[in-house]
């Protein structure tokens, strides 16, 4: 996990080397992504799916919103559903088609199986683009949770680390 953390902050040191993105101030963009597992048997089945909304607030810059819906169903059980639901900055890099970007985010994660407790951390991904404005997008992030500001510092170490690769949209 040391390696994740250390590798992203080298990208966010090397990051104003590159050239800043072509993204036009104004513009949105929205993206989603899924996966799914089930057992042999297909008694336990989990999905969950994730979308978002972002704007550009400037060439670089993204403000947005992130939902992500986990649904749980095993045999013998009630299907159980948790959700979260946070908000972003991304910072993105590069002319080309491959367009580095690393940010930070805070939200709120709720559901059946999930304790409700905040959220945040950093994030970095990269989205390639394929058409002028539409992209494939791999991302991973880092969230440590807790109930109050108290909690960050004691919690900044017992986080989750979680990988998404998607597609999205400019428009």
């Amino acid at each position: 996990m040391n390696n994740v953390l250390k590798s992203t902050f080298i990208v966010a040191a090397l990051a104003p080397s590159m050239v800043f993105a072509q993204a036009v101030s104004g513009e949105k963009e929205i993206t989603i992504s899924g996966q799914g597992a089930s057992d042999n048997d297909l008694d336990t089945t989990d999905f969950s799916l994730t979308g978002s909304y972002g704007h550009y607030i400037n060439d670089r810059g993204q403000v947005g919103i992130r939902q992500t819906l986990s649904i749980s169903d095993r045999e013998g059980e009630s299907t159980d559903f948790d959700g979260a639901t946070v908000g972003y900055y991304d910072h993105h890099f590069g002319r080309s088609d491959l367009r580095p970007f690393v940010g930070a985010n805070i939200g709120f994660n709720y559901g059946d199986r999930t304790e409700e407790t905040f959220s945040a951390g950093p994030e970095a991904g990269l989205k390639y683009y394929v058409l002028d404005k539409t992209f494939v997008q791999g991302m991973v992030q880092y969230q440590f949770l807790f109930e109050d500001g108290g909690d960050v510092d004691d919690n900044y170490d017992d986080g989750v680390l979680y990988y998404s690769v998607g597609m999205g949209f400019n428009f």
